[in-house]
């Protein structure tokens, strides 16, 4: 009888933090910051939540996709 294992992504770098017993990846952790530091800003600044929000948003994802990308090439 023979088996297959399903292939596993091998992440480079394992740079993670312990949170709560949970590893986060770091880039996870530094879309989250982008995020939260564009939302204060952009609000600061604008005065308008959607404008802080949606903005804050799209940093944060770029940031965690680019990031993403970066890490998983290695």
């Amino acid at each position: 009888m023979t088996t297959l294992d399903s292939p596993s992504r091998e992440v480079a770098r394992e740079d993670h933090i312990d949170i709560a017993g949970t590893a986060w990846p770091l880039y996870k952790l530094e879309a989250v910051a982008v995020g939260l530091i564009a939302l204060l800003v952009l609000f600061l600044v604008t005065g308008t939540a959607q404008t802080a929000v949606l903005t804050a948003a799209a940093a944060a994802t770029l940031v965690w996709w680019a990031r993403r990308a970066y890490y998983l090439r290695g």
